[in-house]
């Protein structure tokens, strides 16, 4: 093991002797300890997102914000079942080593609004290269640096704040590294290491959704494991994709019992709930004809009674067996067992999720929904 692997599970040993929680010792999986969650990893039932209040961060770094606050009338209350939301707020290589820490500081402060206690919620996007060029080359040793030296920062500015931290959303992508190299999932281990280690934040590494594997757990296994699923919370489901949640749950309970049989018990999930309303799978969009042109930018619904279109779905909550979301029996089920929360990763009110703030998108997805 080496000395950072160490001193961060020292760090969540530390953390779990303090809170009193209960130890988990993990067999041995079939491939080797390699991934074995260590003894002093937390695993207690408790939910970290629970019980507290969530925070939502009043500013301009979260581009629906200043829309909002323009608004007046009916356009207003639309668009602030987007902006009144607590939201994961992503944070990637646009922000340089140096800004990190000041933007980080500057957005717990105001989700918190003077409370501690307060949840904030956070998505780190920092691996370079990623997506379709993560398919044709390695990060540089110039790169490499630069990620490891961006999450310290990161994590230093963090501190003792409690958060919710969806860890590199479109994780898949790690897979198709050339030559079949484990470069990048190590990177993403770096990192869950160095935020799993802080007293009060929960990692989730993003697995992708159960279309992206057409189902099949064992891709999405492979990632997390490689990827340092042993000394987190657990992962995230669905945060680009629109696929449903009853779907991702029941997926995520199986790729839970899979990482167990592998030496990694006690995993949890949260589900990305932002943009699938009326949900639809990408072999689903595909058969329709790509409406909207690109996957990231799908259309948006029309109407309420529309089907396989982007409109917000259930609202940010640690709740996840309420009625009120209509789940059927099994996956409510699931959902209290496996699931800390549903959360707002995704950004359907975004041109291809990504940037800038789309007037018409965000008051469709706020127009159409049920919630």
């Amino acid at each position: 093991m080496t000395r950072p692997a160490r001193a961060a599970l020292a760090a969540v040993a530390a953390v779990v002797a303090a809170l009193g929680l209960p130890l988990l010792v993990a067999a041995t999986p079939a491939g080797g300890a390699d991934h074995a969650r260590p003894a002093t990893t937390r695993t207690a039932v408790d939910n970290p997102l629970a019980d507290r209040p969530w925070g939502v961060y009043r500013g301009g770094a979260e581009m629906a914000w200043t829309p909002y606050v323009r608004a007046t009338g009916e356009r207003k209350r639309l668009l602030g079942k987007i902006a009144l939301r607590p939201k994961a707020k992503w944070f990637g290589d646009w922000i340089g080593d140096d800004a990190i820490a000041g933007k980080v500081r500057e957005y717990v402060r105001n989700a918190q609004a003077g409370d501690p206690e307060t949840l904030v919620q956070m998505t780190v996007f920092r691996m370079m290269p990623w997506e379709q060029e993560a398919c044709r080359r390695l990060p540089t040793a110039a790169e490499q640096a630069s990620y490891r030296r961006w999450i310290d920062r990161f994590a230093g500015a963090v501190g003792d704040a409690h958060v919710a931290l969806v860890l590199q959303p479109d994780g898949p992508f790690a897979l198709c590294a050339p030559g079949g190299s484990r470069l990048p999932s190590s990177l993403v281990a770096y990192a869950a290491r160095v935020f799993s280690a802080l007293p009060h934040t929960s990692v989730y590494i993003e697995a992708g959704a159960a279309d992206w594997h057409r189902d099949d757990v064992r891709p999405a296994v492979q990632l997390l494991l490689d990827g340092g699923i042993a000394v987190t919370r657990g992962f995230a489901l669905n945060t680009t994709h629109y696929d449903s949640t009853p779907r991702q749950v029941r997926y995520g309970a199986r790729v839970v019992a899979e990482l167990a049989r592998r030496g990694v018990p006690g995993v949890h999930f949260v589900v990305d709930t932002a943009e699938n309303g009326r949900a639809f799978t990408g072999e689903q969009w595909r058969a329709a004809g790509r409406p909207g042109g690109r996957f990231d930018n799908a259309r948006t619904c029309r109407t309420r009674a529309e089907r396989r279109c982007v409109t917000l779905g259930i609202p940010p909550t640690w709740r996840v067996g309420d009625p009120r979301w209509r789940l059927p029996a099994d996956v409510r089920a699931l959902a209290e067992q496996h699931v800390d929360a549903f959360l707002w990763a995704g950004r359907p009110w975004l041109r291809n999720q990504n940037s800038p703030f789309s007037m018409s998108r965000g008051l469709a997805v706020a127009r159409t929904t049920r919630w």
